[in-house]
């Protein structure tokens, strides 16, 4: 069914990528631009390790929202009835929801660490750490290539755009986005993508449930899936009825959906990426609310659009089901153009969004877990972002055309969903066992993950074989094979390393992971701020009872009695059931929308003040200069007679000594200003802006040391600045932009060195203003 044209396919397909890159550099121009900062790959890839529970909560959505949560979600909804969207959305949340125990542990346990598998090696070595860096890495391709897919499909049912082309440009788009963002830019990016999300799938609850005649709102939409029953059941639904959750398709599908979705969450470095940048005590509550704020979009989306194709009566091929074109063609039936529209454009956020997730994910692995562990140890910041970005390019691309040799043979994306369990899953249990419990072996976990991935495998092969007779796609994509081959996967995996840690259990000390696990400039790591031990020992203890409570209310006690029962939605309950639908994605989108705007109110008042404050200070500082063509004279003539001191204040004994100089000139007569200048080390390893939040402490520190310096006779006329970079750059800088008549410092800082230091032999170079020495 092809809606649209080509050429706004190709608007979208390219248009988004692009739109979300220049949305990202924005963001950083404004904060280079309005913060004056700059940064190094370790804040690049870590996000300052502080960022609050709104946007942890934001980011886990929108990393969670997959091509297949917008188009799998439907497909279940449309074969299954309101059971399918239930189990998808239970049977994917509460593993966002358990990680938050093993992201709080993190904190604890290694809160200097990049990725997972750096744990893995720094507690079971080299041999160890191959193998689930294999696994991590097999888990980013999976999903890069589940999204990839689904996209693919989606436009080309939609717009008629060839689905090889589509298949190998998506990642272009991908990559675009990704290649100009740090981890932070990327926060708050996918903070806008989860705005834009919820309030898509709001519209659409909105014109099926309340303003479309065709459905008849709640009570015609009952009608509708009851008369479809009665037309064409469910096979092995309670009565055949689309309204019940007394569904075993459904079942089988909630069963595999679980397993299938552990690793994509215990063994994607996205996830721990995101546990890595959260603060100390955002990271439990951050992953708790993500996981229940996610619920909402599959659970509300599906119950909208995956009933609406059924009750429009919407044919589909079985080819058309599997590639999850349900949801794009129900849009475009029921709202039209502005439907097809507004479904690949979420569609296509969340590939951008979840895509650039999968790809910053691969770049930590490569650049920590490959290049600095085994090629160079020893590289720098600079050395890293470039096999970061290369890795990027090189891993969008070969998705592409991985996507092209899936498609060739024949895979669609409900394959790969149900099968990535079985790929992945054998390695979930031994990688949350390496966290948390300091009795896993390394032999046992290791081989727990390789003999699980053996046994899962080979179950899933042979029971098609046993049923079908033979090995191909069609065989191995039955539900039987899946569940059989996700079970056995999960199961093995788990038993082995927990049967091989008891026997032979290693007693590892869990505070050598500190120890072993180092940033790339030491500099920053002592600006993090320090762990709060025992709130994190409290919020794990919490964690482990309020996520396995709802863990099983929402995976037994919620949907287990009404399977039990077979019972039948009545009209009353199926209006209640509706309305938990609209009003946890109401609630859901209020909370990821506004709460993130209210944690940062203080940073948004703050850069908004500092817009207002540049142009003011550029004033103060051209109207204390030699220059003065734009500014009236008369407003500050004492300033301009004034005699401008600039003294470079490092904490060293002959810094002091060039204060008290500075002093007698100031007592001298005529007016004189004196300016305090602090600078804060800092090498440019890239042209990528500093976080905010570490510039406010770097700035913090320099005002420490600039308060202490008392100058009681003087204080109306000293002015304290703060910078941070090269020192003697910033010297010679601001003595330019205050217009210095003299610049006076020590003749070497805090090495008490004979000869002159090496800032003040690169300022007598950098400046020809007069520069008095002290020692």
């Amino acid at each position: 069914m092809i809606a649209l044209s080509e050429g706004i396919g190709y608007i979208i397909l390219l248009g988004v990528g692009l739109v979300m890159a220049l949305t990202v550099t924005l963001l950083v121009r404004v904060e280079t631009k309005w913060l004056g900062t700059k940064k190094t790959f370790e804040w690049f890839s870590t996000a300052g390790r502080n960022v609050k529970v709104g946007l942890i909560a934001s980011s886990v959505v929108s990393a969670w929202t997959w091509a297949a949560t917008l188009l799998q979600s439907s497909t279940v909804a449309y074969q299954f009835g309101i059971s399918g969207p239930f189990w998808y959305a239970a049977g994917a949340s509460i593993q966002v929801v358990l990680f938050a125990i093993l992201a709080t542990e993190l904190k604890r346990k290694a809160p200097s660490s990049h990725t997972f598998p750096e744990i893995i090696y720094a507690r079971f070595g080299k041999n160890s750490h191959k193998v689930f860096l294999f696994f991590a890495l097999m888990t980013n391709t999976v999903v890069t290539a589940m999204l990839v897919l689904g996209g693919a499909a989606a436009l080309n049912s939609l717009t008629g755009i060839n689905i090889y082309v589509a298949a190998f440009l998506i990642p272009v788009g991908v990559i675009i986005y990704t290649f100009f963002g740090g981890l932070k830019a990327t926060f708050l990016a996918e903070y806008m993508n989860t705005t834009f999300l919820f309030a898509v799938v709001l519209v659409f609850v909105t014109a099926v449930y309340f303003t479309n005649p065709q459905i008849g709102g709640i009570s015609g939409m009952f009608e509708k899936l009851t008369s479809a029953a009665a037309l064409k059941p469910v096979e092995g639904n309670s009565v055949g009825s689309y309204l019940t959750l007394a569904s075993t398709g459904a079942l089988i599908f909630g069963i595999i959906n679980i397993v299938g979705n552990f690793g994509t969450v215990f063994v994607d470095q996205a996830y721990w990426q995101r546990a890595i940048a959260a603060g100390t005590r955002s990271v439990f509550r951050g992953f708790l609310l993500g996981g229940l704020a996610w619920f909402a979009i599959p659970f509300s989306l599906a119950t909208t659009l995956g009933l609406a194709a059924v009750a429009i009566n919407l044919q589909l091929t079985p080819e058309q089901t599997s590639m999850g074109l349900v949801a794009p063609n129900a849009a475009s039936s029921i709202m039209g153009d502005v439907g097809a529209i507004l479904i690949l454009t979420i569609l296509f956020t969340a590939v951008t969004s979840a895509g650039s997730a999968e790809l910053i994910s691969v770049s930590s692995l490569v650049t920590y877990d490959i290049y600095r562990t085994y090629i160079k140890p020893s590289s720098s910041g600079r050395d890293l972002m470039r096999i970061s970005r290369l890795s990027i390019v090189l891993f969008g691309m070969g998705m592409g055309l991985l996507a092209l040799l899936l498609l060739q043979a024949g895979v669609s994306l409900q394959y790969v969903y149900l099968a990535m369990g079985i790929l992945i899953g054998s390695a979930v249990v031994p990688v949350a066992l390496a966290v948390v419990w300091k009795k896993t072996s390394k032999v046992a976990a290791t081989a727990g993950a390789l003999i699980g991935l053996a046994c899962g495998v080979a179950s899933w092969v042979g029971t098609a074989y046993m049923l079908s007779g033979e090995v191909s796609v069609r065989s191995t994509s039955q539900d039987i094979p899946l569940l059989v081959g996700n079970v056995v996967s999960i199961l093995v995996g788990a038993a082995v390393v927990l049967i091989g840690s008891s026997i032979q259990p290693e007693y590892f000390d869990f505070s050598l992971m500190k120890q072993k696990i180092v940033t790339v400039d030491g500099r920053i790591k002592g600006l993090f701020e320090k762990e709060d031990e025992e709130y994190l020992k409290k919020s794990s203890k919490f964690g482990y009872k309020i996520a396995i409570a709802l863990t099983l209310v929402l995976v037994v006690a919620w949907p287990m009695p009404l399977y039990l029962s077979g019972y039948v939605f009545s009209q009353t309950v199926y209006f209640i059931w509706v309305g938990i639908a609209v009003a946890w994605a109401a609630i859901a989108a209020g909370v990821i929308v506004f709460m993130p705007l209210i944690e940062s109110r203080a940073g948004i008042f703050r850069a908004l003040k500092m817009i207002g404050q540049k142009t003011s200070e550029a004033a103060t500082y051209e109207l204390a200069s030699k220059k003065w063509p734009d500014v009236d004279m008369t407003k500050d003539p004492e300033l301009y007679m004034a005699k401008r001191i600039l003294v470079a204040i490092d904490g060293s004994r002959q810094s002091l000594h060039a204060l008290n100089y500075a002093i007698g000139v100031y007592n001298e007569p005529g007016p004189s200003r004196i300016f305090l200048l602090h600078v804060i080390e800092w090498a440019e390893e890239s042209e990528e802006p500093l976080d905010e939040e570490m510039t406010l402490k770097m700035e913090k520190e320099g005002r420490i040391l600039l308060n202490s310096i008392v100058t009681p006779k003087i204080a109306n006329d000293v002015v304290r600045i703060v910078k941070v970079g090269d020192p003697a750059a910033k010297i010679a800088e601001m003595a330019d932009k205050i217009g210095a008549n003299m610049i006076v410092m020590g003749s070497n800082g805090l090495s008490n060195a004979e000869e002159l230091g090496s800032v003040t032999k690169k300022v007598l170079k950098l400046t020809s203003r007069p520069v008095v020495l002290m020692k």
